[in-house]
């Protein structure tokens, strides 16, 4: 708790500026949200800057819901099985979620799956915790996205969710941040034998293998120079 309250004071007084002029913060993974929305003014009930964050955090969904409202989405008009976070269903529930899906012209399906187990790092465990995330996901939410349709969207906001969801079955889920992407831009090349998520998974692929090429060619770029200090040192003698 001590290292917790060290790191949120000092991101209020990095952001005190943008906190103090009212500027929405819009949170991706619903943890780091509740935090925000929960956990900061627990700690600090008496701070007034605190109290402000609390008020102007957003998940994406909340912030569109809320905050613009007459922004055009266009239809995907798929299936879409969702499981929400659980920070996310019990700190700042699904409703906005859903209403957002709608909106995408999606069928939702919404499992009574509790958590997915995984839970940050719980899943990651040996022994007993790795037994109890698989018993957690294998409940419901598990056998609920092999049973999807290929052409259903599975959703999912938190990373913990989606990892225990790639790790366990053949689906990739995606964050709605993702999906509202495939629905801005409308391109058939993100569906591939009838997966949504294939042709994203395939652009993220391509973006890591990029990455890798870059920062080989700064390891080799950096060798290089070592190897060339090397040599002038030795042949002047040093």
């Amino acid at each position: 708790l001590d290292l917790a309250e060290r790191w949120l004071l000092r991101i209020l007084r990095t952001m005190r500026q943008e906190i103090r002029a009212g500027m929405p913060f819009v949170v991706l993974e619903p943890s780091c949200c509740a935090v925000f929305r929960d956990e900061l003014t627990n700690l600090f009930p008496n701070n007034e800057d605190a109290r402000r964050l609390k008020a102007q955090t957003f998940l994406l969904s909340e912030f569109l819901q809320q905050h613009a409202p007459d922004f055009q989405i266009p239809h995907l008009g798929k299936k879409a099985l969702v499981h929400g976070h659980c920070h996310h269903k019990a700190i700042m529930g699904l409703t906005d979620e859903e209403k957002l899906l709608e909106r995408l012209g999606l069928t939702v399906e919404v499992p009574e799956s509790g958590c997915c187990g995984m839970a940050g790092a719980f899943g990651f465990e040996r022994g007993e915790h790795y037994d109890v995330s698989i018993a957690c996901g294998e409940r419901v939410l598990l056998p609920a996205v092999r049973a999807a349709d290929d052409d259903a969207l599975i959703i999912a906001n938190g990373f913990s969710c989606r990892e225990q969801i790639s790790q366990t079955t053949d689906r990739e889920a995606l964050h709605l941040a993702q999906v509202l992407r495939m629905a801005l831009q409308q391109d058939d090349s993100t569906s591939i034998a009838g997966r949504p998520e294939s042709g994203l998974i395939r652009a993220r692929r391509q973006e890591l293998r990029g990455a890798n090429r870059r920062a080989m060619l700064v390891l080799a770029g950096g060798a290089a120079t070592a190897m060339t200090y090397r040599v002038w040192r030795r042949n002047h003698g040093h």
